[in-house]
């Protein structure tokens, strides 16, 4: 099904794979007849291409990007704005598009929300930017029907900023990265790496998107085969999908932790741009004659079954069958990971589910930017035409991830089909994928083709004992479920005659209710703000020497950025910075944000000219201690903050406040064995943090929760572009300890230097 080369690959005419090794070169010079330089074929990939048209250095080792147009939604377009506007905006100089997908439900928070939304809209109108009012679109289906365009490159700040399978190589980061690019700044980061994700063959019926996606997820997640490099979609297979089967596979590469995805483009994709009004924007992509590509992912679309991504990660994904008939083994597998994720703060267990040896779900939901497409939902309806979802305890929601699709569904009757078999059919809302919309019942089991399945996503709160469990399948198999009144069924179990029916768009719905400046700022426009609006917090600059206190240790294999700062019902705070790190790892280590405060009186004090050792008492000991082999560190040079330490923090969403929560808490650093992804690692930089990596094994660690950690001279050592740092553990006397700060641009370790962003473009 899934097939991962151990070296790297040569792309010959788009087809012919030829495996880097000893007989390479022989090998290419009898297919291509002369001799391949693997330095001039890496430059033949569409994704070298792409980045070398938007680098505005002359390096293409380290890249200095600046992108066509950016995309936020209303849980971080605000933030995003307040730090632009501290740090100098005067208008938007690229379309940024402001969409309300996330915070659309008004009811709460009372007006919180709303508020949000009229900042946004006087923003587009003072800035020249474009405002998507809340229901009519997600994020992503927005991009997808008005700003892609073969060859661009987009930024957002939603982790699924992925747009490559219509030509756009699209990448998600933190809310920092859109403010550089607001202010003419660029993104800087050096080549990545290319892996080709070769597909050959052609799905059967009743396999979809989300099939496939979760399959090359479960292949490459672990082993972190495509971590931050770009995944690049060719081979023949390509052309035996529909644009809406490319997208539906392409917006979860995110789940790999890739960088970034683009697709070879043709004219299944050059029609879509026809379909919405917009040929132009179709150029033919495929990669050169010869291509080098630095490993393949090979994926024989044929052999891709049915597939359920189990709690609490899409890489935890296994065929429908296969749990269908392991049920008992796999449900165990899936509580004892459990045991792991949820820190065994409530009871768990799936035994329940099983009802007459079968898996009973209580909810399936199609929604959002991976399941909300036509024909995901034209397929469910096809497959539901005739049946009903039952008078049990099952529920099925539906949302279309745009008006446009919405209309288009209502037209074909597939609304009402839905309907008919009791099916509930919403507006374009991303809350299902995040926690905050179709909340399933304390130890319920939810089937959804959504993009996550973390702990808590769906609504969970395991320090109220609440706890519920989230699966992603396609929605397909998800109708097939519906049909069978909520037991786990996979589509191809099913004969149904797949309609198929033509997709026609209708332009009017955006262009009666978005607003769109064309580019024209109205610098008189007064920004509308609400209560909850609040700027950044004053953030000092990095201190010469700092005394850190660790504050909470994780364990886990891998922390998500939901557990560093909750979705859900955080949303509403997301304009409020000290509101929001209220709940700061509340889900994860509930006591944290108690422990940071109380670190944070020490740096407090010194801001207001008071010695830090009056406020903090233990901090006699530990200053003490230090005194006595660093007898010149105090008063003027020194900074206290705290730390936090987790095995590989980190992955997930691109939210900035995981990040910035910990900053206006008094956080100096994190520390970690490694960071899961490029995005959280850019948030703490952004943010003034740290990024330190620890080389000990996080079961032997030299420091625990609750010690003190120095580090002298840390300026100097920023300033110096070194990468170790000599650190000391402080108890009964100075333990040393080496930690590493990792590859930093110059522009990165300026950041660090001032303290934040903010800082740095204030000047």
């Amino acid at each position: 099904m899934v097939k991962l080369y151990e070296n790297g690959v040569y792309l010959l005419h788009g087809r012919d794979i030829i495996e880097d090794g000893p007989e390479a070169a022989e090998k290419l010079r009898a297919k291509n007849g002369h001799k391949v330089l693997k330095t001039e074929a890496a430059e033949q990939t569409i994704s070298y291409r792409i980045l070398k048209k938007h680098n505005v250095s002359d390096n293409m080792e380290d890249l200095n990007i600046k992108f066509d147009k950016l995309t936020s939604h209303d849980i971080t377009f605000v933030g995003i704005i307040q730090t632009a506007r501290a740090s100098g905006l005067e208008r938007f100089p690229i379309p940024y598009v402001l969409t309300n997908c996330h915070n659309s439900l008004c009811a709460v928070g009372g007006t919180i929300n709303e508020d949000d939304h009229m900042f946004g809209l006087t923003c587009a109108k003072k800035y020249g930017g474009v405002y998507v009012p809340p229901h009519q679109a997600v994020i992503h289906q927005y991009a997808r029907e008005m700003l892609a365009g073969c060859g661009k490159m987009i930024l957002g700040s939603d982790s699924h900023t992925r747009y490559g399978a219509l030509g756009t190589m699209a990448m998600g980061e933190g809310g920092p990265e859109l403010v550089k690019q607001l202010l003419n700044k660029t993104y800087d980061i050096r080549m990545p790496g290319v892996i080709a994700v070769y597909l050959d063959g052609r799905p059967v019926k009743g396999v979809g998107p989300q099939d496939v996606a979760l399959a090359i997820i479960k292949a490459v997640f672990q082993n972190g085969y495509v971590n931050n490099k770009v995944m690049e979609f060719v081979g023949p297979g390509v052309a035996k999908l529909s644009a809406d089967f490319r997208i539906g596979i392409d917006v979860m590469t995110t789940e790999t932790t890739c960088l970034s995805s683009i697709w070879e483009t043709d004219e299944v994709i050059r029609e879509f741009y026809e379909i919405h009004g917009r040929e132009g924007e179709y150029e033919e992509l495929a990669p050169g004659d010869v291509a080098y590509y630095d490993g393949m992912v090979y994926v024989d679309l044929s052999k891709v079954r049915p597939m359920i991504a189990m709690p609490f990660h899409p890489s935890n994904a296994y065929t429908i069958e296969e749990v269908n008939a392991n049920l008992t083994d796999i449900l165990h597998d899936v509580e004892e990971k459990a045991r792991v994720s949820l820190d065994n703060a409530v009871p768990y267990s799936l035994q329940d589910k099983i009802r007459d040896g079968k898996l009973y779900v209580e909810q399936g939901i199609i929604a959002g930017c991976a399941g909300g497409g036509f024909e995901n939902i034209c397929a469910a309806a096809d497959i539901i035409r005739g049946r009903n979802i039952g008078a049990d305890a099952f529920t099925f929601s539906v949302y279309p991830a745009s008006t446009p699709i919405y209309m288009e569904l209502v037209k074909n009757g597939a609304v009402a089909d839905l309907l008919e078999a009791g099916t509930i059919v919403k507006t374009a809302f991303c809350g299902p994928c995040f926690g905050a919309g179709d909340t399933p019942a304390n130890h319920a089991f939810s089937i959804r083709h959504t993009t996550r399945n973390f702990p808590n996503r769906e609504g969970s709160k395991l320090q109220s004992g609440q706890i519920s469990s989230v699966a992603l399948m396609d929605a397909r198999s998800i109708a097939a479920t519906a049909a069978n009144k909520g037991y786990l069924t996979p589509a191809t179990d099913l004969d149904v005659e797949y309609s198929s029916p033509k997709y026609h768009f209708d332009s009017s719905i955006y262009a009666n209710r978005v607003f769109d400046s064309h580019g024209k700022a109205e610098p008189e426009v007064e920004i509308q703000f609400g209560p909850n609006i609040k700027d950044w917090p004053k953030m000092a600059e990095l201190p010469q020497n700092l005394l850190l206190k660790v504050v909470s240790e994780i364990h886990d294999p891998v922390t998500t950025t939901d557990e560093l700062i909750p979705s859900g019902e955080t949303s509403s705070y997301r304009s409020n910075p000290l509101g929001l790190a209220e709940f700061a790892l509340s889900r994860k280590d509930p006591a944290y944000v108690g422990r940071a405060k109380e670190v944070q009186k020490a740096e407090k004090a010194i801001e207001e000219g008071i010695c830090p050792l009056e406020v903090l008492d233990e901090l006699k000991l530990v200053m003490a201690e230090v005194k006595k082999r660093f007898a010149n560190v105090g008063e003027g040079n020194l900074g206290i903050g705290s730390t936090i330490f987790a095995v590989k923090p980190g992955d997930g969403s691109a939210r900035e406040q995981a990040a910035s929560c910990q900053k206006v808490l008094g956080g100096w650093a994190n520390i970690a064995c490694e960071y899961a992804t490029k995005r959280y690692r850019s948030n703490l930089i952004n943010w003034g943090m740290l990024p330190f990596i620890t080389k000990e094994d996080h079961t032997a660690l030299s420091f625990k929760n609750g010690d003190y950690i120095f580090v002298p001279d840390i300026r100097r050592t920023v300033e110096d572009k070194a990468d170790e740092v000599k650190a000391y553990v402080v108890d009964s006397g100075l333990r040393e300890m080496t930690l590493y700060l990792g590859a930093l641009t110059d522009t990165e370790r300026d950041i660090i230097l001032k303290g934040c962003l903010i800082n740095y473009y204030r000047g």
